[in-house]
């Protein structure tokens, strides 16, 4: 597995980085086919933030977490992606009878296959809405006086439809879409 480090406001030392792989490597018993760990290491004041992400076939594994030690913030991550990859691990193989999360991540025919046999999702509900044209302080506006934790909404400035959400830390966070 490819692991890309990135820092901000750290300087990344080899032992650092030597850290960083050896404590992802512990996860490629579960994940061997993973082809790249996308990592960022932060400070920011006494706060010492790890991100990892690990795109898979159609999962994308994502931890991050905060802590006033750079080698704990890793560590306590690692442990929450292991939790993510066990309950992937429990839900693929109940949905997928036995596939597991190495033969499912890595043969996506062997999902579509068995997703084929399964029942169709039900659509309990569905809601139109009008679009209109505003910014992004316009959407996280409305969207708090709705008091709901995401808005749909067309963003004048790039004329696209995106998101606004509320992050758990309290702050804000914006998806656009990047079509393939």
């Amino acid at each position: 597995m490819r692991i890309e480090v990135r820092g901000k406001n750290i300087e990344l030392t080899g032992a650092l980085r030597d850290y960083v792989g050896k404590r992802l490597s512990k996860l490629e018993r579960f994940i061997d086919d993973a082809r790249e760990a996308q990592v960022t290491l932060s400070v920011e004041g006494e706060s010492h933030r790890v991100e990892v992400t690990i795109p898979l076939n159609g999962i994308i594994l994502r931890g991050e977490e905060t802590t006033d030690d750079m080698y704990s913030s890793i560590d306590l991550v690692i442990d929450k992606l292991e939790k993510q990859i066990d309950k992937y691990k429990t839900k693929i193989y109940r949905r997928y009878r036995g596939v597991g999360l190495k033969k499912g991540a890595v043969d996506p025919t062997v999902l579509k296959e068995e997703k084929e046999k399964e029942e169709p999702v039900k659509v309990l509900r569905t809601k139109r809405f009008a679009l209109k044209p505003m910014d992004v302080e316009e959407a996280v506006m409305q969207m708090n006086l709705l008091g709901h934790s995401f808005f749909v909404f067309f963003n004048a400035d790039s004329n696209e439809v995106n998101v606004v959400y509320r992050r758990k830390d309290g702050n804000y966070g914006l998806i656009e879409p990047e079509f393939e």
